[in-house]
């Protein structure tokens, strides 16, 4: 299954911040991901929304991980992020094999396995090495 592309940057933001133990800007973040600014801009108000991460404002600010945020499962967090979209759309065009396909549920119960694979990795679990060296690779400071 492939992530669409602001799950993908949400998820590194969020591994990224963990491993800066701080605050940064969405500036720096943008550029440590190769990221435009106002895309990033976008995931950081949701992954704020979601409680991952918290944002101060004005002279000084800037975005760190939430208390606890290393707790949650990538799991929880993709379904969130993908807000539960399907591998298939049979909406767009309307697939005339909605009424007695079989694989559409097949393709759920999927996709559900796979969530739930996720569900025993936590972000805390993606912050050790090799990534977690990687990672700090990327800090701007």
């Amino acid at each position: 299954m492939q992530l669409n592309q602001s799950t993908d940057i949400g998820l590194r933001v969020v591994m990224l911040l963990g491993t800066r133990g701080g605050k940064t800007t969405v500036d720096e973040l943008a550029q440590s991901l190769a990221v435009p600014r106002n895309h990033l801009a976008k995931i950081v108000q949701r992954l704020q929304h979601l409680g991952l991460i918290e944002t101060i404002r004005g002279r000084g600010g800037g975005v760190l991980l939430a208390d606890g945020a290393t707790t949650a499962s990538i799991g929880g967090l993709i379904r969130r992020l993908e807000a539960d979209g399907e591998v298939v759309n049979c909406d767009t065009p309307a697939c005339p094999l909605r009424a007695g396909c079989r694989l559409r549920g097949a393709l759920r119960r999927a996709q559900e396995a796979f969530y739930a694979s996720l569900d025993e990795v936590t972000i805390g679990d993606l912050l050790h090495p090799p990534t977690r060296d990687l990672l700090l690779s990327l800090t701007t400071r």
